[in-house]
């Protein structure tokens, strides 16, 4: 009974202690298998344009209800400037980056999509070294390992773009693949040819799309920093914004993109289940438990999962789409991931000098304060030392005052007494 009793107890301990890990590696494949699902979709034809539509709506209808339970009272007011940078992050987010990451993965294969994403730290941070909201000291090795990173990633991003490589086959998946034997006929290599050179713009099409949904989502994320000093404590208010207005801006772009009213035509099938997917899970659960595990253990803490996606996707894409995975892409991914935990390192660094800075200045003012107090009864003392001193000074003043008027009043007398005279009479 008491073995029992122990075991359960290091159970227990364990879960409580392994909890925040648990949920960033059920979040990677949360993402992991919305890309998965996002690719199956679109390969059957679904509009991305139409895609992003129904994700956010599905987004806004399960975020808002949570923001106006627990966020109504204190709600900022919405001014013009206000608006003007939820649109902006509207236009950046739903719009402009979840369009180009679809049509990028369309073009592409979802690992590649999951190992270009990782450059979004090192995006960020050049973003907010041009914005002036970061500053670099090449003399500190922070600063340092930030910069080299991010050179490392951009590398290893425009390798993975313009270099494909041979493919590389799994153990699971060497038997799937089948080569050209040598007997097919010239019209055959020719068509073989042809298809693989439209194929290598497609790659590099995509890999363009993707890296500009990266450097989308990184504006967000500066601009998101301007717009949190305002809604700190309703976040989830202005997630349910952001997706909201998102949605009627991608309504506006697909009705200028697409004129076949058929696409918005949905069903219970893949199409749905990608929408809802993205729109519940990736947009909705993923943005609730990410918040509450960078609350407890900070952003480097879960920015440091997400390679977990790209090797995840990797496998189930392999199974699933039977996905090809090239050289230049792994040796790309390597680079990345290199450079993602450099910036990160730096970050994590930097997070950590800010917290001993805030400490030391908790510590060095109350000491400050008892040296004002000090500094202000040795002031107290010096007064009261001098108003003594000044005090002496005046009776002492006093008691000369009453002297020389004691000595004058001395003289005054012995002036005014006859003189007397030792002369004898005549005789």
């Amino acid at each position: 009974m008491a073995i029992e009793t122990k075991f359960v107890g290091c159970c227990g301990r364990f879960l409580e202690n392994s909890k925040h890990h648990i949920a960033m590696v059920a979040l990677q494949f949360g993402f992991a298998g919305m890309n998965i699902i996002t690719k199956v979709s679109l390969n059957q034809g679904m509009s991305h344009y139409v895609l992003v539509v129904y994700r956010h709506a599905f987004a806004t209808a399960s975020i808002a209800p949570f923001a106006f339970v627990f966020e109504r009272k204190g709600q900022p007011k919405i001014t013009f400037k206000i608006f003007m940078q939820i649109f902006v992050l509207a236009l950046l987010g739903p719009v402009i980056d979840q369009n180009f990451y679809y049509a990028g993965l369309k073009f592409t294969s979802p690992t590649f999509s999951c190992a270009l994403s990782n450059i979004l730290p090192a995006m960020t941070f050049v973003m907010a070294v041009l914005c002036r909201m970061e500053k670099i000291n090449m003399k500190k090795v922070r600063c340092l390992a930030k910069v080299v990173g991010t050179i490392v990633t951009v590398a290893g991003a425009i390798l993975m773009t313009l270099y494909k490589g041979p493919i590389l086959e799994m153990l699971w998946t060497k038997h799937a693949h089948y080569t050209h034997t040598t007997t097919n006929d010239q019209t055959t290599q020719h068509t073989s040819t042809s298809s693989s050179s439209s194929s290598d713009k497609q790659w590099f099409i995509g890999s363009i799309f993707l890296i500009i949904a990266t450097f989308a989502w990184a504006c967000l994320f500066v601009l998101q920093a301007k717009a949190l000093e305002t809604y700190k404590n309703h976040q989830l208010s202005l997630t349910s914004l952001v997706c909201f207005v998102g949605t009627l801006q991608a309504i506006v772009v697909t009705f200028v993109m697409e004129h076949n009213p058929s696409v918005w035509k949905i069903g219970f099938d893949m199409n749905l289940l990608a929408a809802a997917y993205a729109g519940i899970v990736t947009s909705s659960l993923t943005y609730y438990v990410q918040g509450l595990v960078i609350k407890k253990k900070g952003p480097v803490f879960a920015t440091a999962f997400s390679p977990l996606m790209m090797i995840i996707a990797a496998i189930m894409g392999s199974f699933i789409l039977a996905e090809k995975i090239y050289l230049g892409g792994v040796i790309g991914s390597i680079l990345i991931v290199i450079g993602l935990y450099s910036v990160l390192w730096g970050k994590h660094k930097e997070r950590v000098e800010s917290k001993v800075a805030e400490v030391a200045e908790d510590i060095a003012l109350p000491m400050k304060a008892s040296q004002v107090d000090a500094n202000i009864n040795n002031i107290n003392n010096n007064n009261n030392y001098a108003s003594d001193s000044k005090q002496l000074i005046n009776n002492n003043e006093a008691k000369s005052e009453k002297a020389e008027e004691s000595f004058n009043n001395n003289n005054s007398v012995l002036i005014s007494m006859p003189h007397s005279t030792n002369q004898e009479p005549k005789a």
